[in-house]
């Protein structure tokens, strides 16, 4: 059995870690739903409108429309997680398995070629074609860019900053019980259910059995990885300084302005090698006591500032006016203003070491 640094004792700031699963907070039902729904109304928003995919006119009914896909997605993932004691390996890795199941199985956009046909994305289809998979049929490039996006926007950016918005004993710890995630269980189905049938969703289209096979057992292996008992065993933690929590966010800008450098497989090459080693950096760093939410949530805010900035340079899926589009791209900017500046002013940032509420503590990214 591995040793380590003797935990240090337990406090309200401080609690310590154990190989149990974490026991969801007996709180009013209100105050344990607020953030649910908060998580549930801000993972669709995140996917699809912070990067300037539509119009003002066209944010409530995204968000409204796809909350139980996405929201229920983020809330299945976080839930698990934290139920299970695990950190951001497993979130991570959860999300991963979101992206690979709903652009491959749902809406199975990353085997439609034409899938952005009808949009003002169409012009992307020569590109993606450059990095075809033999005998799959699948863009490599767009199959980084899609699950890519749903590991940084739609799951772990807004989990950041919901859990961000709590105070130090909530944030790790579990919001639902068992009938809580059922209905969000359910209602993630449904919302499966509804983009898989419409003619917007999947689009009529319907992947191949060895494509869909492909799909499934990546999603099973991602979700296997994930829930390995290595990520919910205490390990010992270095006593060593990281970083300032700008540097993590300056390394995710990174990686967000590298993924476009050149197209076709050189860009794709190019666009692994910065998400690896930024990621295999941040791990390293996340191992120290050092490591607290602040930088947790300084990769999450400038995944959605990078995000939001791009706005102004790309058009929303379907053509709008100029107006509308100029508010959509300036209502992702207040909204994402709001959602960085409160996340930082209204709780202190945490001391070293209070996150440590769950055994994970190593590589809690």
């Amino acid at each position: 059995m591995p040793t380590g640094p003797d935990p240090a004792p337990a406090t309200a700031e401080h609690p310590v870690a154990t190989n149990r699963p974490v026991a969801t907070e007996r709180l009013p039902l209100r105050w344990r739903l607020l953030p649910v729904i908060a998580l549930l109304l801000l993972a669709p928003w995140a996917a699809e409108c912070s990067w300037g995919g539509f119009a003002i006119d066209g944010f409530l009914p995204v968000v409204i429309g796809l909350a139980p896909m996405y929201g229920g997605a983020a809330i299945l993932i976080r839930e698990t997680a934290r139920h299970l004691g695990a950190g951001w390996p497993t979130i991570v890795l959860l999300a991963a398995a979101f992206g690979v199941l709903q652009a491959g199985l749902v809406d199975q956009s990353l085997f439609n070629p034409h899938y952005l046909d009808d949009t003002q994305y169409a012009d992307t289809r020569a590109a993606a074609e450059a990095t075809l998979v033999p005998g799959l049929g699948f863009s490599f490039r767009q199959a980084f860019d899609y699950v890519g996006n749903h590991i940084v926007l739609t799951i772990c950016a807004p989990i950041v900053f919901v859990e961000s918005f709590l105070g130090a004993k909530r944030r790790l710890r579990p919001w639902l019980g068992r009938p809580g995630l059922a209905v969000v269980g359910v209602l993630y189905l449904l919302g499966s259910l509804l983009v898989f049938t419409s003619p917007e969703g999947r689009k009529n289209f319907l992947a191949s059995p060895l494509q869909l096979a492909f799909a499934t057992a990546v999603v099973l292996a991602l979700v296997a990885v994930a829930l390995l008992p290595r990520w919910r065993r205490p390990h010992p933690r270095r006593v060593r300084r990281v970083p300032h929590p700008l540097w993590v966010g300056l390394l995710v800008v990174l990686v967000h302005l590298g993924t476009d450098l050149t197209p076709g497989w050189a860009g794709v090459v190019i666009a692994l090698a910065l998400a690896a080693t930024v990621g295999t950096v941040v791990v390293h760093w996340s191992s120290s006591l050092t490591w607290g939410q602040r930088h947790v949530l300084a990769a999450g805010s400038a995944s959605v500032v990078s995000a939001a900035a791009f706005a102004y340079l790309v058009p929303p899926y379907s053509p709008a006016s100029p107006a509308a589009a100029l508010a959509g791209d300036v209502a992702v900017t207040v909204v994402t203003a709001a959602l960085v500046v409160g996340a930082w002013r209204l709780r202190r940032p945490s001391p070293a070491g209070s996150e440590l509420t769950r055994p994970s503590t190593d590589n809690d990214t």
